[in-house]
């Protein structure tokens, strides 16, 4: 065994879990839950009609017109991003840092993963420059960058990408001839009164963007996985359906009767599922910006949050009071404050930053921050 390994550096299974709802799930969707599972016939490969519909009913709200045809469901985004990476192939493109469980689908593949830095003032997308600049190179030393995958409303950083930036980027990703998932996962968990506007890259470049979103932890609780997603209706966006469909099928990537009858339900967003979320979204608002508050006054650095369940936090100004309690790194900075104020945190190094750098990822509500601030005794 690796000291990587031993330690709890390495492994997936050591990594962040879905955050739970803060509020419970309104009483129709407990229902629907529980009617699913008195059905005996299995949900057929990428959902049946009454979820593909929903979730088409679903985007259309939003904009985002498409046929049910064009949409596939799974049992999670994870299983839906394998899919779609080995319908694919070649190298992978992630804005750094980025989700925890984005990454692992391409190694498993044995596909190789490429970081693109995000700007310093948001997360999510990678700076374009910086995704031509990582095209060219790769392409040069022998690689197949296909694929880019980004988020407009990120985890971990908690930060929605201005229109511009996502723009540009989304152009950067046509001139470098690459196909474009886009993660929206948390898109209806954006903080009330947030100055940037979300815009999602399919209203961009429709015919270039698949559109992901899992719906656990916004729409559904955890326990009830399910996630979706949009293909172009296009030749090519066809095509890249069928291999997903003939993905989820071999792997045996189906839904669940109970996890296909809440999801239709909630992405037909009827007012009590509409409300709970609305609810969830105000309420996170408030633990973020408290949380916020107190790191930023510890000297602490984060950006603003505006968006999801989660503070990104960069406690390298605090480096020197850290090595007092044994903190060199991202795993022990993990250790310490889940250990001495029972935060849920993760380590940086989980979600592509380097070991050395002192960040986490503090899931809300993050009751236990002020004692393991004060427990630093700051001067």
């Amino acid at each position: 065994m690796s000291a990587a390994r031993a330690t709890g550096r390495g492994p997936l299974r050591y990594g962040p879990g879905t955050p739970a709802p803060v509020l419970a799930p309104p009483g129709p969707l407990t229902a629907a839950c529980a009617d699913g599972a008195r059905r005996t016939a299995a949900e057929p490969a990428g959902g049946g009609a009454p979820l593909r519909e929903a979730a088409a009913g679903y985007w259309a709200r939003r904009g985002l017109a498409v046929s049910p045809e064009a949409v596939v469901a799974a049992p999670s985004g994870a299983v839906l991003l394998l899919a779609l990476l080995a319908a694919v192939g070649g190298d992978l493109l992630l804005p750094g840092p980025r989700p925890a469980w984005w990454a692992p689908q391409a190694g498993l593949l044995g596909h190789r993963v490429f970081t693109v830095p995000a700007p310093v003032d948001c997360g999510g997308v990678p700076d374009p420059y910086a995704l031509l600049e990582t095209v060219r190179r790769v392409r040069g030393e022998g690689g197949d960058p296909r694929l880019l995958v980004l988020s407009v409303a990120d985890d971990p950083t908690g930060t929605v990408p201005p229109p511009e930036l996502l723009h540009a980027t989304v152009e950067a990703a046509a001139e470098a001839g690459l196909g474009l998932v886009s993660d929206e996962s948390l898109r209806d968990l954006v903080h009330p009164g947030t100055a940037t506007v979300l815009v999602s890259p399919a209203e961009m470049a429709p015919d270039r963007v698949t559109v992901l979103a899992d719906l656990a932890g916004a729409l559904l609780p955890p326990s009830w996985p399910a996630a979706v997603a949009r293909f172009p209706d296009t030749g090519p966006g066809r095509d890249l359906r069928a291999g997903v469909l003939d993905v989820l099928m071999a792997s045996g990537g189906l839904l669940t009767g109970p996890s296909a009858a809440a999801a239709a339900l909630a992405l037909g967003e009827p007012a009590p599922v509409a409300d709970w979320v609305a609810a969830s979204a105000r309420l996170y608002a408030r633990l973020a910006v408290r949380a916020y508050t107190l790191v930023r006054a510890a000297g602490a650095l984060a950006l603003p949050p505006a968006a999801g369940r989660c503070l990104y936090v960069d406690m390298d100004p605090l480096r020197p009071v850290l090595a007092a309690h044994g903190v060199r790194d991202a795993q022990e900075l993990e250790e310490f404050l889940s250990r001495h104020a029972e935060v849920p945190a993760a380590g940086g190094h989980r979600f592509g930053d380097p070991l050395g750098a002192l960040r986490a990822r503090l899931t809300l509500p993050a009751g236990g921050l002020e004692p393991a601030l004060a427990r630093l005794a700051l001067p």
